[in-house]
């Protein structure tokens, strides 16, 4: 008797063969005739079929809401399968429980339906009498069937052959959320890899998110095993897969649809990783390319934004630091920059440094800028106040401030962006500063890219100019022998405070 590998098992169940229906949707339109199809939908069609008769194992599916992608591949491609294969065990994944079991019960639906009864088709799916939840049904005389679950769910004991995860991180939400994009990496890593066998299938479909969601930690991680299709609303690249010209929209399975207006109601970064599969935006996503000016170098110590003048010897001087604990290539960078506020309210970045740094190079990298620039207090997060670098700063004599994380990255970014994009938010000359690049494509990726360092560091100068700066009247600049600036510190602390009397800097809490 000839024994046969397990490859070989696995391949027998995607032998291709003679088929009802040629492809998903040409079993969509059998079963309903109202069935749009769409070039999108004829491409992913493809796709699937590749994937089925085994060209492919893993397939990525990126496309704009509502155009029948999930639709397409959590219901259609399924079924599809079991009306082929009986014998296949499909798991369907989301980012919950429920909506993965709305794809199991719609399957079934069809199967109790399509029956052949009063002419109409018949799929040939016949259920298990005693296996027929909505989210877990086996076909009657075989061993294929469906088993729904959510990413925070297990497949414990279950082997796979083909598996279709649909949207595991529900919203912008929980994209911006570690805790989450973690979430449905655990479950890749600890249940779904374990019930894969060889020979098995994957789809996953998704909107881009975040450049660390579960396509792009995979992509990361294996990205030639992976057939991506990512169809843009609008076609940005002459690869595109639908054929269109660099500026042509797709045509939707909704009919007409105003994508200009759907830009301009969502957003930039919510129309780049919703619409366009990108999670950065090509122009900026809170931060607007066009956004991010630069200041140029004056006489003496005055600085040119645009033709006014502004003299740092009229301007209060910080510095925020957002500090990282490693040194590992895929850690978080410790960022500090300082800072000026001119009398008029703008917000000048004079320099900075965005490096990974062992803890015992924090406290010399600030104290260089600090002492550089003429600078005042420096601003930390108060999760930070046990570090090496508070401890030194204290010891040295220089003022510590706190500031508290009292909202999401998102929301403290906000001021930020609303400077940049009234032009009150400045930055070194490029000629001046050779890391700008690194800073600049940071702040154009957020709230998608993988890091955020630098924009901590810039949110939170916003955050201090706005506590700490009022309209006032010309003063004297402060002489050599007068600190850094105390009368402008003076005045910054009334401004927040409402009163001058009893100054210390050490007690204030932003």
């Amino acid at each position: 008797m000839t024994v046969l590998s397990p490859w070989e098992v696995a391949a027998r169940h995607f032998q291709p063969r003679p088929r009802r229906w040629p492809t998903p949707g040409a079993l969509a339109r059998a079963l309903d005739p109202t069935t749009v199809q769409t070039p999108a939908l004829d491409v992913i069609d493809r796709e699937l079929v590749a994937l089925a008769d085994g060209a492919i194992d893993r397939l990525m599916v990126f496309m704009s809401p509502q155009e029948g992608k999930s639709v397409r591949v959590s219901h259609r491609f399924v079924e599809w399968l079991l009306v082929e294969n009986p014998d296949l065990r499909v798991a369907i994944v989301s980012y919950a429980d429920e909506m993965a079991r709305r794809w199991g019960a719609d399957i079934k639906l069809d199967a109790q339906s399509f029956d052949g009864a009063d002419g109409s088709v018949d799929l040939g799916i016949r259920l298990r009498a005693d296996s027929r939840a909505a989210g877990r049904w086996q076909i009657d005389g075989h061993r294929g069937g469906v088993y729904c679950v959510g990413v925070a769910g297990a497949l414990t004991g279950k082997p796979v052959d083909v598996m279709v995860i649909d949207d595991p991180i529900k919203d912008l939400e929980q994209a911006q959320s570690a805790a989450y994009r973690d979430r449905a990496w655990r479950f890749w890593q600890a249940v779904a890899v374990p019930r894969l066998g060889p020979g098995s299938k994957v789809v996953l479909i998704q909107t881009r998110w975040h450049e660390q969601d579960l396509a792009g930690r995979l992509l990361a991680q294996d990205a030639g095993r992976w057939r991506v299709v990512s169809i843009p609303a609008i076609a940005e690249s002459d690869d595109d897969p639908l054929g269109r010209r660099p500026g042509q929209a797709m045509e939707s399975a909704r009919g007409h649809r105003d994508w200009a207006k759907i830009r301009a109601d969502v957003g930039e970064y919510v129309w780049a990783a919703l619409y366009q599969q990108r999670p950065a935006p090509a122009d900026g996503g809170l931060f607007k390319r066009h956004s991010l000016r630069h200041w140029s170098k004056g006489a003496e110590e005055r600085l040119l934004l645009d033709g006014r003048v502004v003299d740092l010897r009229d301007c209060w001087r910080f510095l925020t630091v957002d500090l990282a604990a490693s040194t590992r290539t895929s850690a978080d960078y410790t960022v500090a920059a300082v800072w000026a506020i001119a009398p008029d309210g703008d917000l000048i970045m004079l320099d900075g440094v965005r490096e990974r740094m062992d803890p015992a190079g924090h406290w010399p990298a600030v104290r260089a800028l600090r002492e550089r620039w003429a600078a005042d207090v420096v601003f930390v997060e108060s999760r930070m106040f046990g570090t090496t670098l508070v401890y030194e700063a204290g010891t040295a004599g220089v003022p510590v401030q706190e500031l508290h994380a009292d909202t999401d990255k998102v929301t403290r970014a906000l001021p930020a962006t609303a400077r940049a994009d009234s032009g009150r938010l400045w930055f070194p000359p490029e000629d001046r500063f050779p890391d700008w690049a690194d800073w600049r494509d940071e702040l154009l990726s957020f709230p998608n890219g993988a890091h955020d360092d630098v924009v901590d560091v810039v949110a939170y100068a916003a955050r201090v100019a706005g506590a700490h700066w009022l309209p006032m009247e010309r003063q004297r600049r402060p002489s050599a022998s007068s600190g850094y600036g105390n009368g402008v510190i003076e005045q910054a602390y009334t401004a927040a405070t409402g009163s001058s009397a009893g100054l210390d800097l050490m007690a204030i809490d932003y």
